[in-house]
Parts: structure tokens; C-alpha cells; sequence
């Protein structure tokens, strides 16, 4: 009979998917930064590059402290929200909504992320790994910092240059 899948399996597995993100994330932020007509877009984007790298070293640790190597499972969600924003990338290519399609891209990014970490620190949480879970507490703030730079980065131009079209 199969074992009984627990939380602490489900800790695992959500953590490899959201490994697997952030590596995939970490490859398309330059191409981002790449196609964005803004230089404050562009200076997001390179920023949260950076910031991505950070993210990973965090998770890296947590699997650190379960003694699991650090290992992605596909996440066919992350790859979804990706391939949406190449398409945006491609469709809106030269077109002043371009910055607005690339922001909204990285939004659904960081919701994606902000709700696997912010369950993933909950479950650390009653698990008792508290150590863990300051980990993932620290990115968590960081992507909810970057999620709302994003939208001040829409209001302050990129929504108005996309409608003046």
C-alpha cells in the first residue's frame, strides 16, 4: 500500500515547484528588461534579476535544513504565465502598450509566487520550522515589494502611454 502523503510532502513538493519557478523566471527577466521601451521598467526588471538570484540562494537553504537536495519539479503554471508573456513580448512588440502587456506579465509573475510563498511560510509555520520560514517570510516581502513597484510603475506612465495610442 502506498505511504500516506502528509504535509511534510506537500512542504516538499510545493517547494520544488516553486524552485523550479524562480530558476524559469531567472531566465526570462532579461529578455524582459530586454524589450521594455521604459528605463525604469527595465531598471525593475534588472533589479528583481538580482533580487530572483537571492531567492533562490533562500530556497536553497530551506532545502538545506530538510536535508533534500535542491532539486525543480515542472510547473506547468510558472511555464504558462511565462509563454504568456512572450507572447506579449511578440504581439505588442513597437507598440506604446508594450511596457503595460510586460507589466502585467510580471504581476501575474508575483502573484504566483506571492501565494506559493506565502503557503509555503505558513506550512513551515505549523510544522515548526521556524527557520525556514523566515526564509520564505524574507521573500515573500520582497515579491510583494516588487508587485506593488510594478504598479506604481503602471500608474506613474505605462497604463497613460498605452491608452494616448
Amino acid at each position: 500500500m502506498a505511504k500516506e502523503k502528509t504535509l511534510d510532502d506537500l512542504f516538499l513538493d510545493t517547494l520544488k515547484d516553486i524552485y523550479y519557478a524562480e530558476r524559469k523566471i531567472l531566465k526570462a527577466l532579461p529578455k524582459m528588461a530586454r524589450a521594455a521601451s521604459s528605463t525604469d521598467l527595465k531598471a525593475a526588471f534588472e533589479k528583481h534579476k538580482d533580487e530572483t538570484e537571492g531567492h533562490v540562494d533562500r530556497l536553497q537553504q530551506v532545502f538545506e535544513l530538510l536535508g533534500k537536495r535542491a532539486q525543480g519539479k515542472t510547473c506547468p503554471a510558472i511555464d504558462g504565465i511565462i509563454e504568456e508573456g512572450e507572447e506579449i513580448m511578440e504581439e505588442f512588440k513597437g507598440t506604446p502598450a508594450l511596457d503595460a502587456g510586460l507589466i502585467s506579465a510580471a504581476q501575474a509573475v508575483e502573484h504566483y509566487e506571492i501565494t506559493r510563498y506565502g503557503t509555503l511560510k505558513r506550512w513551515a509555520e505549523v510544522l515548526g520550522m521556524s527557520d525556514a520560514a523566515k526564509l520564505l517570510d524574507q521573500t515573500l516581502g520582497e515579491e510583494s515589494m516588487t508587485d506593488e513597484a510594478l504598479t506604481r510603475l503602471a500608474d506613474a506612465s505605462a497604463n497613460e502611454m498605452a491608452k494616448a495610442a
